[in-house]
């Protein structure tokens, strides 16, 4: 769609999303009668199954971070598999392993948890080094490798991993590295009064609704082409990179003072993925094409995690989403 100018291609992509939009609500629907609340944590998690990415979601537990996406696995008619990261966790216990068949002399393939269309990484904080790294050629390749085979995962294939904060006892943080392969970081937090008080009287009397399937996973695959359709202009293409570039670089945008906050900026991953999730906000929002507004509203998702702030920003209280606040005011909105 690059180079697109007449009106009436913009208007034809809007009716084909006005068109290809509509299980949007029907999900959300019947998401809610498991989920009350949370819309902004339902919302992310659309997102990111929209642009095809992984999403990391951190806050206490109890926030209904495990049944959101076994609903959201629910209404789609897809496989659903969970995770608890614990210290003592081996990689083989996530992707899975080769098992010695003594009848028939050979080694055969047991799949681990990983083979879903939506894995659960539950505080996946806990468990070390080693077992995270396990989800990287899942996250990035779409595969596994077991022995001398090497397996395709299922699309769609979505990771979503929880994590309690950081200053807990016995966790173990997560590389940059494997940070910068989530799509997006949300921050969940407390429901509001009015939705807990609904929380707690299902729960006790025993009346959340049933999650049932309402459209397939090929729905979803189809949503995604439209969704890369999007039209994103050569101004807002700029102002992701501006953006970026002002996380790398903040003397270059009149932004000294953040200088001695950021120890690391934005890897091409955050352009990247703020664009891709822009183009997915715009599809939710019924539009085809992409506004400054949608890279604002997505900002602090997308670079929360990719951003690393300083011993002195840390003394001073700053945190990322104060340097993200910064960067959007201070560069220049096409």
């Amino acid at each position: 769609m690059d180079g697109l100018s007449p009106t009436t291609d913009i208007m034809q992509l809007n009716e084909t999303i006005q068109r290809e939009s509509a299980f949007v609500d029907v999900l959300k629907t019947e998401i809610r009668k498991a989920i009350i609340g949370q819309e902004y944590m339902v919302e992310r998690l659309l997102l990111a199954l929209l642009a095809d990415g992984h999403i990391l979601l951190e806050g206490v537990p109890g926030l209904a971070k495990t049944l959101a996406i076994n609903s959201l696995s629910k209404a789609i008619s897809a496989d659903f598999s969970r995770v608890q990261f614990t210290p003592d966790l081996l990689p083989a216990d996530v992707i899975g392993t080769m098992i010695y068949n003594q009848k028939e002399n050979a080694f055969t393939v047991k799949k681990g948890p990983i083979f879903a269309n939506f894995v659960l990484a539950d505080e996946i904080n806990r468990a070390p080094a080693k077992v995270q790294s396990a989800l990287l050629e899942a996250m990035q390749e779409r595969q596994i490798t077991l022995g001398e085979t090497t397996f395709k995962l299922d699309e769609p294939f979505l990771v979503l991993a929880t994590q309690n904060p950081l200053e807990q006892e016995g966790t173990y943080p997560l590389p940059e590295a494997q940070l910068d392969r989530f799509l997006i970081k949300a921050v969940i937090s407390y429901p509001k009064k009015e939705d807990e008080i609904l929380i707690m009287r299902n729960s006790v009397n025993k009346t959340f609704g049933t999650v049932n399937p309402v459209i397939e996973p090929s729905t979803i695959l189809n949503a995604r082409k439209v969704v890369r359709e999007v039209y994103m202009d050569e101004k807002i293409e700029r102002y992701i990179t501006d953006i970026v570039f002002a996380s790398r670089y903040p003397d270059d945008y009149g932004l000294s003072n953040l200088k001695n906050m950021i120890s690391y900026g934005g890897s091409p991953r955050a352009s990247i993925s703020l664009a891709v999730i822009a183009k997915s906000y715009a599809f939710l929002k019924r539009r085809g094409y992409v506004i400054p507004e949608d890279v604002r509203a997505m900002c602090n998702d997308v670079l929360r995690h990719r951003i690393g702030i300083t011993y002195e920003a840390e003394a001073e209280n700053i945190t990322a989403e104060n340097i993200i606040s910064e960067i959007l005011n201070k560069v220049e909105v096409p």
